[in-house]
């Protein structure tokens, strides 16, 4: 898991001051995208070598 300076541009990007969330929030939201973009990129990559390998 990343450390959440690592994630501080995704954080900046979604934060808002109003939140009433006890959580920290942004930072869950924050490790799901990046997640989600890593399970993105690893996909793009198997459908690539799934067409260059009928």
């Amino acid at each position: 898991m990343k450390d959440k300076s690592e994630l501080q541009p995704i954080i900046d990007a979604i934060h808002c001051d109003q939140s009433p969330v006890g959580m920290d929030a942004v930072y869950v939201h924050a490790l799901i995208l990046d997640a989600l973009a890593r399970i993105e990129t690893r996909l793009t990559k198997i459908e690539a070598q799934l067409e260059s390998n009928p």
